[in-house]
């Protein structure tokens, strides 16, 4: 370890072995890159690249690495059982050489074990064990500001052994510093430079060729592009960099470095640049682009302007040899979205093929099905990642061809072998479900829940509408054969339900974090929510604008026996998402009810639905709160005789003050729950940790029923862990 004070000399033979990440899929052109800024004994991994190299060589990454995420200074790895193992680790680094307690700093963490369950908790610890040994050790604390300390911390735990780094760039490398407007789903700027550069772009700019993105959004890839092309820095615009508060920083290199990359800009600048255009229908795309744009200082350099994809024309003027037509066009995050897509898909080929002969054409796509619809034969495939989703960059030489044949509509193709045996599935389901269905009357249920693992889709059926939730497959499954298993299911559907084919919607059900769950997928609008029936009750679902639809249908059983539970009873409901449980309990005959959610969205959704059931709301209140900590408050003990506490299974929500995890938590919402019971009064508690596991506290000091098997319906009799429900009464009670 470095001593606090030390020669600058010692600072430029500061050598180390960096860890510099990067998106999946980038390793290998993130090593031929850091080759070029001097690294050595260059070490390949998953999303990352080890390197050797002094302090000049972390700067130059930091200012000049185009497809880097971050620059880790490892500082140790060491074997944690626990959270008290992983403060001792984190307290045994004498953080004086890297944290100025003058600053703020924040803590990444990453990974889990079975103590460490959490990334909020495993994140407080290593925070706790930082500021700790630096109030020991310089008697002052640093502030903890995640949202804006340069000074970062990287932890990851894996397999019980925990990598701790710092981060020497205080944030992610892809945030260059010009982009001040954004438009839906943009490509963040490394993956755009990887993008260029898998379609040889700084070749093509070397010899004149010009650079066009005919659907541009943001503009991201022709900043990028006009940045290589000038050999302009992409961390020459960013404000702030972590290692200008690091105690160990050398501002004079720094600043040696910076002025070469400022003369490198102006010399690019001024050198003949090839022609780089964009355009986009949207004028907000265009708008947003442009101020982008200025923001990077290019507007001589890179135009845009609104023109549709069916305008687009080569350009005929300053263009020397091939060109480059790159894209990124929408590709149906939002499953269902496909067959809207497939029109742009084939105009875009169309295009290229009839406009651009003799260029390159590059499409980046996370749906190699719509990539087909481009009809062209590509050269070459890249695998690479937007984020969690796995994509391809297409390549493909444009040579003069003849129109694409004319298809003849023949009628609905016949399904496919995989897409039969789905077929076959859901017929065999439904004919179980059938006499069910009658005797019930019950029109919203699940139809299939991931029977055949290849197939790993949740299928919901509510009235004319189907819901269809497709399970993130493991890393372990190709991703080419999970996206042709999900165009089974999509033919499957449109073959069994022809009249419902404009009424399926697709999701990929993925983990929530914090607010997440209370977020609209794309942009919400009233028109998508539509009214089903469950017994007496009348409820608003929303199939395409949230993850959730607003009614659990695994619960259906619970609701009807707290309809069934509650005449002349007070009721509370806490937790209550869209409040289907009180409609139901209202109806039942309940004499009042509070229900309470901290979401402003559940809340209205939950009004609709008193609306719908013309609930009087004089009885019937809603309110906006912290369950756990209105709990706490303790108001309204012993005031109500029927009580419902159906929790998330975990929530760190910014609403919330603390973070809820059910396992760890449940004793005290029970205990808080049970003390608002009246005598002889009944608490339903339900939750679907599949691993919960009931403190022997609560079993012991209550009349505590496990009524789960009862609660699940026939239709998810399949998947009996869907949730855990219990009756809680006072010990003494019936």
């Amino acid at each position: 370890m470095f001593p606090r004070e030390f020669h600058r000399e010692s600072r430029r033979e500061f050598r180390r072995e960096w860890f510099i990440n990067c998106p999946r899929g980038l390793e290998s052109l993130l090593l031929e890159e850091l080759q070029s800024l001097g690294a050595e004994a260059l070490r390949e991994t998953v999303a990352g690249v080890y390197a050797g190299g002094d302090l000049v060589f972390a700067y130059r990454v930091c200012l000049w690495s185009r497809l880097a995420n971050r620059v880790l200074l490892p500082l140790g790895k060491f074997d944690v059982s626990g959270a008290d193992d992983l403060y001792a680790a984190v307290h045994s680094v004498d953080w004086r050489h890297h944290i100025d307690p003058a600053n703020a700093m924040a803590v990444d963490f990453h990974g889990q074990s079975e103590a460490i369950r959490h990334t909020k908790f495993g994140a407080q610890r290593v925070k706790d064990a930082i500021v700790d040994r630096l109030q020991a050790d310089c008697g002052a604390r640093p502030d903890v500001d995640p949202r804006h300390a340069l000074a970062r911390v990287n932890a990851h735990l894996a397999r019980g052994r925990l990598a701790l780094s710092l981060d020497l760039a205080g944030g992610s490398l892809h945030r260059r510093g010009y982009r001040v407007a954004m438009v839906p789903a943009p490509l963040k700027e490394n993956l755009a430079a990887a993008l260029l550069v898998r379609a040889g772009w700084p070749a093509i700019a070397e010899r004149g060729g010009a650079l066009i993105d005919p659907l541009c959004g943001s503009g991201t890839l022709l900043i990028e592009g006009a940045m290589m092309a000038a050999d302009i820095a992409p961390g020459l615009l960013r404000r702030r960099f972590g290692f200008e508060q690091w105690p160990q920083h050398d501002q004079g290199l720094w600043a040696g470095l910076r002025d070469e990359a400022a003369r490198r800009r102006e010399q690019g600048l001024a050198r003949n640049l090839p022609e780089i255009r964009g355009y986009d229908k949207d004028t907000r795309a265009v708008e947003a682009a442009d101020a982008n744009i200025a923001a990077a200082g290019l507007e001589k350099v890179v135009r845009v302007s609104a023109k549709p994809l069916t305008a687009l024309k080569r350009p005929t003027h300053r263009v020397v040899g091939k060109g480059l037509l790159i894209s990124n066009p929408p590709y149906g995050e939002r499953w269902g979205d496909m067959e809207a897509l497939r029109p742009l898909y084939r105009e875009l080929g169309d295009i290229a093929r009839r406009e651009f002969p003799g260029w390159l054409l590059a499409v980046f796509t996370g749906n190699p099905e719509l990539g087909q619809e481009l009809r062209l034969r590509s050269d070459r495939k890249y695998k690479l990642f937007n984020g969690t989703i796995p994509a391809q960059l297409l390549l493909f030489s444009l040579r003069d061809a003849p129109p694409a044949e004319t298809v003849t509509d023949t009628g609905p193709a016949p399904l496919s072998e995989g897409a039969e045996m789905f077929a076959n599935r859901l017929r065999k389901n439904s004919r179980k479900l059938q006499s069910w269905l009658k005797r019930s009357g019950v029109t919203c249920y699940r139809l299939y829940d991931n029977d055949m693992p290849e197939y790993a889709v949740a299928v919901d059926i509510y009235g004319e509408a189907i819901h269809v939730q497709e399970y993130a497959p493991p890393a372990t499954v190709d991703a080419s054969a999970a996206r042709r298993r999900l165009s089974e299911i999509r033919q499957a559907l449109h073959h069994l339900y022809p009249a419902s084919r404009e009424r399926i919607v697709f999701k990929e059900r993925r983990p929530q974090k914090g607010d997440d769950q209370y977020r609209p997928l794309g942009t919400a609008s009233p028109g998508h929510g539509f009214v089903v029936r469950e017994g007496a009750a009348r409820l608003e679902v929303n199939l395409r604008d949230y993850l959730d639809t607003g009614l659990f249908l695994d619960h259906r059983p619970v609701r009807q026996m707290l309809h069934d539970m509650a005449r002349g009873k007070r009721f509370l409901n806490l937790f209550c998402y869209t409040a289907a449980a009180t409609v139901h309990a209202a109806l039942g005959g309940a004499e009042t009810s509070l229900s309470l959610d901290m979401s402003n969205t559940y809340l209205e959704w939950a009004r609709r639905n008193f609306d719908l059931n013309r609930l009087d709301t004089r009885r019937h209140r809603l309110l906006r709160a912290d369950c756990l900590e209105w709990l706490a408050q303790g108001e309204g003990q012993g005031e109500y005789d029927l009580i419902f506490l159906d929790p998330p299974t975990f929530s760190n929500s910014r609403k919330m003050e603390g973070v809820l995890d059910i396992q760890r938590d449940h004793p005290r919402l029970i205990r808080d729950a049970m003390a608002m019971l009246a005598p002889g009064g009944t608490l339903v508690f339900s939750n679907n940790f599949r691993r919960f596991r009931m403190d022997d506290g609560i079993t012991g000091d209550f009349h505590v029923e496990d009524i789960t098997a009862r609660t699940i319906p026939p239709d998810f009799s399949r998947n009996p862990k869907i949730h855990n429900c219990w009756l809680i009464r006072a010990s003494g009670s019936g």
